[in-house]
């Protein structure tokens, strides 16, 4: 069974002249690091939130066979953006914790301890939230989302404000997840060196689809100039130069 069917999925904004995201289908198995690619404006972040139900679009979308509505424990999302105040005293102790409030209080150490340590945020765990670094961040925002073992996750450019070292290691910890537990990612990404080397399967989206595929397949000259237009290359990614250490 796919872990994701997506099924005719388009999004049409109001005032809009033509869909942010026009009649997408296609179908993903389980355990697959799926990495979504187009250029700006191309509706990637459209895509993620039209297949989680976050925004209106018309279409179908089945997890493990089930709607969304019935599968929405089965799915993890990690944003772009962590939109909170800076200011606000929130450990990551407590960020994590949030999910974990419906358990019994017997019941959270064991999913909390797992974060923790596969994850690496001993470090700065207590720290507060906005004093941590971009990847740091991620890797806190990567363990809220895995705490309930969800079976498909959906991330929107995680390397965005990361630094190389912290985008390595976030991909690695995310690999792990994918091969051990068959978790199926999809990971939208402007990041095509680090697609080469970490997805199984490729989506090229620029309004509609315009192919799913292995790297070696989709990441072609033809694919990418018909994908980006003639100044189409290797879209190196601006890292933000965070300290990893702590």
């Amino acid at each position: 069974m796919d872990a994701l069917a997506v099924e005719h999925l388009s999004v049409h904004f109001d005032g809009a002249e033509r869909p942010a995201v026009d009649d997408v289908s296609f179908a993903l198995p389980p355990g697959q690091m799926v990495m979504l690619i187009g250029p700006n404006g191309s509706g990637k972040t459209t895509l993620l939130r039209a297949i989680l139900g976050l925004i209106p679009a018309r279409g179908t979308v089945q997890v493990y066979g089930q709607s969304m509505r019935q599968a929405h424990t089965y799915i993890g999302y990690v944003p772009q953006h962590l939109r909170f105040d800076p200011s606000l005293p929130l450990t990551g102790h407590e960020m994590l914790t949030m999910p974990l409030r419906s358990l019994p209080r017997k019941a959270r150490q064991a999913p909390l301890d797992w974060a923790v340590e596969t994850f690496r945020l001993a470090p700065f765990l207590y720290q507060p939230v906005g004093t941590v670094s971009g990847g740091q961040l991620k890797r806190l925002m990567l363990a809220r989302a895995m705490l309930r073992q969800p079976r498909l996750v959906l991330l929107d450019e995680p390397e965005a404000g990361v630094d190389i070292g912290g985008e390595q290691t976030l991909y690695q910890v995310l690999a792990q997840q994918v091969e051990e537990r068959q978790v199926t990612a999809l990971i939208s990404s402007h990041e095509l060196n680090m697609v080469l080397r970490v997805a199984t399967q490729v989506i090229c989206l620029n309004r509609r689809l315009f192919g799913i595929g292995p790297p070696t397949q989709m990441l072609t000259p033809e694919t990418l100039f018909q994908l980006y237009g003639p100044t189409a290359a290797l879209y190196p990614h601006h890292h933000d130069h965070d300290d990893e250490s702590a």
